[in-house]
């Protein structure tokens, strides 16, 4: 009886230690699967982008003209690629936030007393926002890559005329330059060049990315002294001085504009301000017989 008693309670504690290395197993591959997880600020818009948006994104072909496709493309180009949305995706995005902001407004509506007809705009007006940051980060990305651009070919400048050709010139702008948009069309450029393109059709594709004027005119140049045979070293250097005193004048410019565009604040804010804190005491004793 008594061996009887120890195998039934050996056989017991090899039961429940079976059990506890199960328990443990599984503990331990939910611990792996938690860690995999990718639980970064950064991880929410691709899990978004995954599954949400690509699914949306799929049927917006069948709303959305190729026109406004491409016009959307061209501005996410523009933007620099925000998140590497593509133009379904965005559209999307733009139609997730309209239905996100509907029933919002509407309660907001309901409670402040708005008329009915008037929720669809606050709807409209939630699909909206995403264009108008879009528009604003298109606009700060191109004052960003203006900014840099005199630097930047300043000192393409030197390098071309140090005795670099322009593919090692270029190598060394985007090693030694400003971090930034430019920098980062720069080294695409100077990538597309390293595999055997020309540089006519990399910099005119470098102008249509960035859309600016200065980049427009500067790969045009480019392009014309590759045709001409004009030394590179004099073009940049005309470009360079070109470039510099378009930048002087843009600050004279927004200098002179500087007074009109204080003259509002002044007038509505600071002015009755002012007025009220000299001529208030005054006005209170004569009109109300009071003291000062």
């Amino acid at each position: 009886m008594a061996a009887l008693a120890a195998l039934s309670s050996a056989a017991a504690a090899a039961l429940v230690a079976r059990a506890a290395l199960r328990v443990a197993a599984r503990f331990r591959m939910r611990r792996d699967a938690w860690r995999a997880v990718d639980l970064s600020p950064s991880a929410a818009p691709r899990t978004i982008r995954r599954t949400v948006l690509a699914r949306m994104g799929s049927a917006i072909p069948r709303v959305l003209p190729s026109r406004c496709r491409a016009a959307l493309a061209g501005a996410l180009r523009g933007a620099g690629h925000p998140g590497e949305l593509s133009a379904e995706e965005f559209a999307a995005l733009a139609l997730l936030c309209g239905a996100a902001t509907l029933p919002a407004g509407a309660l907001a509506g309901f409670a402040v007393g708005f008329p009915a007809p008037a929720i669809p705009f606050l709807a409209l007006a939630g699909a909206v926002a995403p264009l108008l940051w879009l528009r604003d980060r298109i606009r700060a990305r191109r004052t960003a890559i203006s900014r840099a651009l005199p630097y930047s070919l300043d000192l393409l400048t030197l390098s071309v005329e140090a005795g670099l050709d322009f593919v090692a010139a270029l190598g060394r702008v985007v090693e030694k330059g400003r971090r930034g948009p430019l920098a980062d069309e720069l080294s695409v450029t100077l990538k597309e060049l390293r595999l055997g393109r020309l540089r006519e059709e990399a910099l005119r594709d470098l102008a249509v990315r960035v859309g600016l004027p200065a980049l427009t005119s500067f790969a045009r140049a480019l392009a014309q002294a590759d045709r001409l045979g004009t030394p590179l070293s004099r073009v940049l250097r005309v470009l360079s001085t070109q470039l510099r005193e378009e930048r002087t004048q843009r600050a004279e410019k927004l200098a002179g504009e500087a007074p009109v565009k204080l003259l509002l604040p002044l007038i509505g804010c600071i002015f009755p301000t002012l007025f009220l804190m000299l001529f208030g005491p005054i006005a209170y004793q004569v009109f109300l017989g009071g003291e000062p």
